[in-house]
């Protein structure tokens, strides 16, 4: 399974972006859905998830903000992020798991993306 992580860019503050992610795979729709970020110089952290049904569950800094969904027609995820801060400034990754609906934590996706830069701008 290869994940397309894009969208990213360089934005102000209060703007908005919308992430897209696209899996090489039929069975897109199996899998669990999750976006990660890493800002420089910290750890990968969660931003939100969405299970196979369509189940969501977000990060204390992505709720009221961002927007997670998923058209698995198109086998693709997205993540709409609206409200923008500096400090959303990082990586954004996302990943699919097999096992978990709804995984918080690295370890629990199988297949990542290659990241796609997000700058918010002060």
């Amino acid at each position: 399974v290869q994940l397309q992580a894009s969208g990213g860019g360089l934005v102000q503050a209060g703007g908005s972006l919308r992430l897209s992610c696209a899996a090489s795979v039929r069975t897109f729709s199996r899998y669990g859905m999750g976006w990660f970020r890493q800002a420089p110089g910290k750890e990968r952290e969660f931003v939100a998830a969405i299970s196979w049904s369509g189940s969501i569950y977000y990060a204390d800094s992505a709720k009221g903000r961002f927007t997670i969904s998923r058209d698995n027609s198109k086998n693709t995820g997205y993540l709409q992020m609206n409200s923008l801060k500096p400090e959303d400034t990082a990586v954004y990754y996302c990943a699919a798991s097999t096992t978990y609906a709804m995984g918080t934590m690295l370890s629990e996706y199988d297949y990542w993306g290659q990241g796609t830069l997000v700058t918010v701008s002060s």
